[in-house]
Order: structure tokens, then C-alpha cells, then sequence
């Protein structure tokens, strides 16, 4: 049973539908479509595990499912469903790169599909196709899509949870709705970290919007829902939180992405800016663009749609809090599931802007024509900066998809080599990606030797760092030594000019973020 008229979410069913309205919906299914070519070819690519997808990934394929629900090695955290969902699949499956991306390559095609629903329903008509490309080709939410992390699932999650719970807004649910809303909460809770955000934000939303007079009847109507959340997050806490908080290496990494006290602004500030450069992709001048189109977005809807805003903007709100208690950090990839949220409001910024083109034939009766003229050039502005540039660079991994560290086609180079002679040295940032493509690909009989010197730490000297690489390499003096790479260009670089001090190179095979060097090292 609703309980009163919502004209703000009602708006969008009630405009008429005109041709404008009608091609928006063509290029928002063109756009649709883009999103999920791109998103297959990347998956279908097949790239290397590199960093935190191997280190999770050997967590994942070593432990059973109850040793998943204890502190995860090499600093890793993740939900425990998620890990048993990834389990499972490596268990029915194979433990290669395909099936441990499966997961988050679903997450992102319900997500295309949930982001195009919502924003058909709730966003303008013009702003609908400019949020579905800033969605579909978006940088970090097209590269989770292929990341063994839960960061996609995040998304996908966190939207089902919007669009759930929007259209349970201002409703008294019967016991139907009431068992489906506390399902859908208390499931999502093991499924996604962030989920607790959303359904807080957005229940908190429902209450502050609906009329006094039907506060306690709807308190009434959904207690059962909040205590099924409740008690799922009170057992999903002890029972996995817990543990991952008392690993102190990742809590102290965690550490400097946290406000200082409840007063400091300067803080939020700087996370908000942060916000449009990471997670939602924005580089260089672009952010800027894209806080300034946000910021019109917010005040049209505030002023066209302000219920709908409310709930765009309340899981942010959530989400801070978290951050000011210092339970979750307000950063990076950590925070993709509102990118969503934030693009829809500045998909309106824009549209707004651009629809001021359409007055350009008034110009000459308006009292300020200037400003008509100004706005329509800033809506281009931004459709260019934000929009066009991402649908380009989104277009050409569909012929060249991106690739991180290729280390496994140096590891089968090496591996084929190696058997007319030679022992291998593997550098310190590939010794668990050489760990997973040992178990993986069955390589056997190599006598290999796991580097100890990580050139990135930024603590210690270059000479230091020189220094301890000769230690390790004590054993090898008078052998030819195959040395395997996984790091930037720059600590390539170092490595490889300290070698050519100690041996003669025979042979080098490079792929994208790693090599292979074949040494005769001196005695």
C-alpha cells in the first residue's frame, strides 16, 4: 500500500513519450550495448593475475571454505560469500584465470542491465544516454569488471539494493515484500562490505522523507526487515570482520585514508575531490569538469527531483559517517559502488547544460543571452571532456584490450628456455604470480630461486637495494640464470643496469609490466 503521491519519483513515468524521448532510448541501448562488448573482449582476453588478484586468488584456491572465514594471507580482505561464490566455481571449474573472473564479469553485465533500468525510469530523458556511456565505459568501473575483487559485484549489488528499496519508498510492504526486502538485506551483507551503506543510507532516506503521520506505522511495518539486517551484519561481523581487522599490516594501511577528528573538513573535501578522479576515472582537468558538472547536477535535481536526489545522495552521506568512525575507508576502488549514484546526477548537470542549446534560437528576446549562450557552450564542453573521451578510449580496447603484467607468457618463455640449461631467479614482486602459474600450467624440474629485494620501497636507497640483490645472488655466481620480472618500467630499468654490471646479457623476452633477461653471471 503507498502511502502518499511521490511526484518527484513519479516524474520521470509521466513525461510524454516524444520522438526526443524515443531516440534517447535507441542510443541509451547502442550505448548498452558498447558497454557489454567491451566488457566481454576484456574478459575473453584473458590477461595475467597480477598483484592483489594472485595474492587473493592463492587464498582462494588453497584454503577450504572454513579456513576462508579466518584472516586472509598476504594482506587481503574480501566478503566471505564472495569467497565462497569464487570456491565454488574454481571447485566446478579450474583454478585458471577464466573462472576466477567469472564473478566479477557477471556483476558487471547485471550491472549494465540495472544502471540502464534505473536510469530509464529516474533520470531525464537526455541525461539517460549521457549517464549510460559515462556508466558503461567509465575507467575503473570497465577495468573491476575483469578484476578478481569484489569491487564489481559492489556495484551490481548496491544497485539491485537502489532499485529495491526505491520503489519500496513511502509503501507499507506485506509480508511478502517484508520477507523479500529482508532476504535481499541480510544476503547482500555477506556479498558486499558496502551494501551496509546502502541499506542504511537509503532506510534512512525513507524515513526522513515520509509524512510524520506515517512515521511509526511504517516503523512498525518494517522492524522485521531491520532486525533480519541487523542480526545477518552482527554474525557476518564476528564471524569475518573481526578477523579481518586484526590483521594490523592491512588496518595500518587503512590508517591514512581516515578524517583526523569529526571537524576535519579539509579531509572530506579532499575525498570528495578524489572521488571524481578515482573511482569515477576523471583525469587531469577533467576532474574539475566533472565536479563542476556534478555540482549542477545536484542543483537541478534538488530543484526538478528532489526526493530522487535525496536517495542518490544518501549512501554518500553513510559512507562518510563510516569514514568519521574510522569502519571504512572513503577511497579509491573502495568506494566504486557510488560511482553509479554520482554519475547519475552528473549526467543531469549536463543534459541541463545542453539543453540550453535548444534556446539559442530566443537568444535575441532574452534579457541575458549571454548566459544562454555560455551555458550551452559548458554543457558541450563537459559532453566532450567527460563523455566523448571515455566512449574513445572505452572503443579501443575492443582492438587492443588492456593489459596490466603479462607475466604468465613470460614464465612459459622462460620455463621452455630453461630446459637447455639455466636456473631462474624470480624478482620479489612476481614470487606469488609465479607461485600460481607453477600450480597452475604443472611446471616441473625447475630450479628456481624467489627474490627477497623489492625495488619499489621507497624507504630504501637505490645502492641498499643494489646491495641486497647481490646477496641473493651469491649462489648463482658462474651460472646462467634466467631472471623473471614483474614490475614498472622503472624498477626494469634499475634491475637490468645492475645486472649489466655483474653479467653478460644473452637474451630478453618483454611483455606488458614484465620481462625475462638471460644472464652469464661472473664469478
Amino acid at each position: 500500500m503507498k502511502l502518499e503521491e511521490n511526484s518527484s519519483l513519479d516524474n520521470k513515468n509521466k513525461q510524454p513519450r516524444t520522438r526526443w524521448f524515443k531516440i534517447g532510448n535507441y542510443l541509451s541501448l547502442c550505448l548498452v550495448f558498447l558497454g557489454l562488448v567491451v566488457r566481454t573482449i576484456q574478459y575473453l582476453s584473458n590477461r595475467s593475475l597480477w598483484g592483489d588478484e594472485v595474492d587473493l586468488a592463492l587464498n582462494i584456491i588453497n584454503r577450504s571454505y572454513s579456513e576462508l572465514t579466518q584472516t586472509l594471507d598476504n594482506n587481503q580482505a574480501a566478503p566471505l560469500g564472495f569467497l565462497w561464490l569464487e570456491k565454488l566455481i574454481t571447485q566446478l571449474w579450474n583454478d585458471g584465470e577464466y573462472a576466477l573472473r567469472l564473478v566479477p564479469f557477471l556483476a558487471s553485465i547485471a550491472s549494465l542491465v540495472l544502471f540502464y533500468r534505473l536510469v530509464r525510469k529516474y533520470s531525464s530523458a537526455l541525461a539517460a544516454p549521457i549517464a549510460i556511456a559515462l556508466f558503461a565505459c567509465g575507467r575503473y568501473l570497465l577495468y573491476f569488471s575483469t578484476e578478481l575483487k569484489p569491487y564489481s559485484s559492489d556495484v551490481a549489488i548496491s544497485l539491485l539494493i537502489f532499485w529495491v528499496l526505491v520503489k519500496a519508498h513511502r509503501q507499507i510492504l506485506s509480508s511478502k515484500q517484508i520477507l523479500g526486502l529482508a532476504c535481499l538485506g541480510s544476503l547482500a551483507i555477506w556479498f558486499s562490505y558496502p551494501s551496509i551503506f546502502m541499506l542504511a543510507g537509503l532506510e534512512g532516506w525513507n524515513l526522513l522523507t515520509i509524512k510524520k503521520r506515517y512515521l511509526r506505522q511504517t516503523l512498525v511495518n518494517r522492524l522485521p526487515i531491520y532486525l533480519s539486517w541487523l542480526v545477518s551484519f552482527g554474525l557476518f561481523y564476528w564471524l569475518t570482520i573481526v578477523n579481518t581487522l586484526s590483521n594490523q599490516d592491512l588496518s595500518a594501511s587503512w590508517a591514512p585514508r581516515y578524517p583526523s577528528s569529526w571537524v576535519d573538513i579539509v579531509w572530506l573535501l579532499d575525498a570528495l575531490g578524489k572521488f571524481f578522479y578515482h573511482p569515477l576515472g576523471f583525469r587531469g582537468i577533467t576532474d574539475g569538469i566533472g565536479i563542476f558538472a556534478f555540482v549542477v547536477g545536484c542543483v537541478v535535481c534538488y530543484q526538478t527531483r528532489r526526493t530522487i536526489w535525496l536517495a542518490l545522495i544518501s549512501p554518500f552521506v553513510a559512507t562518510i559517517i563510516a569514514a568519521y568512525l574510522h569502519k571504512y575507508p572513503f577511497r579509491d576502488r573502495l568506494v566504486l559502488f557510488l560511482a553509479p549514484l554520482a554519475i547519475m546526477i552528473i549526467a543531469e548537470g549536463i543534459a541541463f547544460l545542453l539543453e540550453k542549446i535548444s534556446n539559442l534560437k530566443q537568444i535575441s528576446s532574452r534579457k541575458r543571452p549571454w548566459l544562454i549562450a555560455l551555458s550551452g557552450l559548458l554543457g558541450i564542453v563537459c559532453l566532450y571532456s567527460l563523455v566523448f573521451t571515455n566512449l574513445y578510449r572505452a572503443s579501443n580496447f575492443i582492438f587492443q584490450p588492456e593489459q596490466k603484467h603479462e607475466i604468465r607468457p613470460v614464465i612459459a618463455y622462460v620455463a621452455e628456455q630453461v630446459q637447455l640449461g639455466g636456473k631462474i631467479y624470480v624478482y620479489e614482486q612476481g614470487n606469488r604470480a609465479f607461485d600460481y602459474y607453477l600450480e597452475l600450467n604443472g611446471y616441473q624440474n625447475l630450479d628456481y630461486t624467489k627474490g627477497t629485494v623489492d625495488f619499489d620501497d621507497k624507504k630504501t636507497t637505490l645502492a641498499d637495494k643494489q646491495r641486497r640483490l647481490a646477496i641473493d645472488l651469491q649462489p648463482l655466481q658462474g651460472y646462467p640464470v634466467w631472471f623473471i620480472v614483474r614490475a614498472d618500467s622503472k624498477e626494469r630499468q634499475e634491475i637490468r643496469d645492475y645486472l649489466d654490471q655483474v653479467g653478460n646479457r644473452k637474451d630478453l623476452f618483454s611483455q606488458a609490466g614484465a620481462e625475462a633477461y638471460f644472464y652469464e653471471l661472473n664469478n
